[in-house]
């Protein structure tokens, strides 16, 4: 009772990525930027740092063409 088998881990890891990535990778997309990045929600502390970036840097769609 005290181990998890494969089939809880993988269905913890898609869980995750339903919940957490796909909505990431939408977002980080429509502020222009390539929808791969979202996969940096999997890596502990540095999702953190990322998510700071993605709140605080210029965003491409953002940008006026003047």
């Amino acid at each position: 009772m005290g181990m998890y088998g494969s089939w809880h881990w993988s269905g913890g890891l898609l869980f995750y990525a339903l919940v957490f990535v796909v909505p990431c990778w939408q977002i980080v997309r429509k502020a222009g930027f390539n929808g791969a990045w979202a996969l940096l929600a999997f890596v502990p502390l540095i999702n953190i740092v990322a998510l700071w970036f993605f709140a605080f840097s210029t965003w491409p769609k953002g940008r006026s063409v003047d």
